[in-house]
């Protein structure tokens, strides 16, 4: 039976039900939930997603299938890198001002091939040529942060460009520091870990449990 919309009013929810449907799909035991028919037919009139998911566009990073959800459930937005220009910040904002979504998610994950370009280009001065030199330029101010702190791992750099993505939503958006300020929404990072399936909490801003009570940390 399809769970159809979700009784999802808060971001501690909307985040609740990730983290249940990250935990099928480690486990092998995923529902299939919203994925049928019925559902189909279902969402044609309106959508109402529960969260905004802004990932990396990495093929292996399919965010319904990770957290086992189905049609109208994530509004999805992806780029190489989660890099955010104006056009993911305003979709980012179409889904939690329009669609109502409480949650923000900025899903980044390990051997991430933007932060590792952004190292390789760091280290030897030589940016690739054409627009992936432009989502290189975009990910370098984490790679020379996470150095400067110390770090010299690609997944150091990965955890560092996903805290700085939180930050900058929250920071580049009035529209939704206010709605995090007012407790309506939450952005949370999270961490993939391809071989796993796991996520690991980053960094967070708004109603949501802390790094601190994730159980992958």
């Amino acid at each position: 039976m399809p769970d159809l919309d979700l009784a999802v009013s808060s971001p501690a929810e909307a985040f609740a039900v990730l983290r249940e449907g990250n935990a099928r799909f480690v486990q092998g035991k995923r529902l299939h939930p919203n994925q049928d028919a019925d559902r189909r037919s279902a969402v044609a009139p309106r959508q109402r997603p529960f969260a905004v998911l802004f990932g990396c566009s990495d093929s292996r990073l399919a965010a319904e299938i990770i957290f086992d959800r189905g049609l109208g459930d994530l509004f999805v937005v992806r780029t190489a890198g989660h890099v955010a220009g104006p056009e993911v910040l305003g979709s980012i904002e179409y889904g939690v001002s329009v669609l109502g979504a409480p949650l923000v998610v900025v899903l980044g994950h390990d051997s991430c091939g933007a932060v590792t370009a952004a190292s390789i280009a760091d280290h030897d001065g030589n940016a690739p040529a054409g627009y992936l030199g432009d989502v290189v330029e975009r990910v370098m101010p984490s790679v020379l942060s996470a150095r400067a702190a110390g770090h010299t791992d690609i997944d150091a750099f990965v955890r560092t460009h996903i805290r700085r993505t939180v930050d900058g939503l929250v920071g580049r958006s009035v529209l939704l520091a206010a709605e995090v300020a007012a407790g309506r929404c939450a952005v949370v990072g999270l961490s993939y870990r391809l071989a796993e399936g796991t996520v690991d909490m980053v960094n967070s801003h708004g109603p949501v449990p802390t790094a601190s009570d994730n159980p992958h940390q």
